[in-house]
């Protein structure tokens, strides 16, 4: 296990990465980033994915400037329209009705921690916030109770993932938003799956199966 740096060492690892970028990832890309700030971006896809720091929305998509919209937060959740109205839901009506994102991806991963606290409430008692957070992910809970036995807990686990990015995609449709496009055809909404140990991607069918990405 790699030893935690002290809050100096972490800002000189930050400082030491902008560095970088500037003497090597932005002069090959100068004219993107000038374009892309004459024109405004225009994003083909709103990324909604964990916080979680092994999972890298631009890295996993081969993805650079201006071309995907991210929101992050703690389990991937997408509160239902009205239930928690704040940041989350404030980037997909902006995404979808300013942007014109073509579509949604709602992304989780393997080994996600907040998808163990739920089975484990008592590791919620001192982030309270987080437990609230949660919330808008029990029902995935009561879906993989019905489907699989706890027992087993790896499959149970990510049987778990998998059930709430299905139901995090419902819950983006209560999003009148994200309901209008849809019916006009102009916007399709994905259910990914990233395996943090092996790199491969599994989405979700319209049965609501989870195959690999070809």
């Amino acid at each position: 296990m790699t030893t935690r740096p002290d809050p100096q060492q972490a800002l000189q690892r930050l400082l030491s990465g902008i560095r970088r970028f500037r003497e090597k990832e932005f002069p090959s890309r100068r004219e993107l980033y000038a374009q892309i700030t004459r024109e405004g971006q225009r994003p083909h896809t709103l990324f909604i994915t964990c916080a979680d720091s092994r999972l890298d929305p631009e890295l996993l998509t081969a993805s650079g400037p201006g071309d995907i919209f991210v929101a992050r937060n703690v389990g991937n959740v997408v509160p239902a329209y009205g239930d928690m109205l704040g940041g989350v839901s404030a980037v997909i009506e902006y995404a979808v009705s300013a942007l014109e994102v073509s579509q949604v991806v709602v992304c989780g991963h393997t080994d996600c921690g907040a998808m163990k606290s739920l089975l484990r409430p008592e590791s919620l008692q001192k982030l309270p916030t987080v437990k609230r957070w949660l919330t808008s992910s029990e029902a995935a809970v009561s879906v993989t109770d019905a489907i699989c036995a706890r027992e087993d807990g790896s499959r149970f686990l990510s049987n778990l993932i998998e059930q709430n990015v299905l139901l995090q995609m419902n819950h983006l449709r209560t999003h009148p938003s994200v309901a209008g496009q849809i019916a006009r055809g102009h916007l399709d909404i994905q259910g990914w799956v990233f395996d943090v140990n092996s790199g491969e991607v599994k989405i979700s069918n319209p049965e609501g199966h989870f195959e690999p990405a070809n």
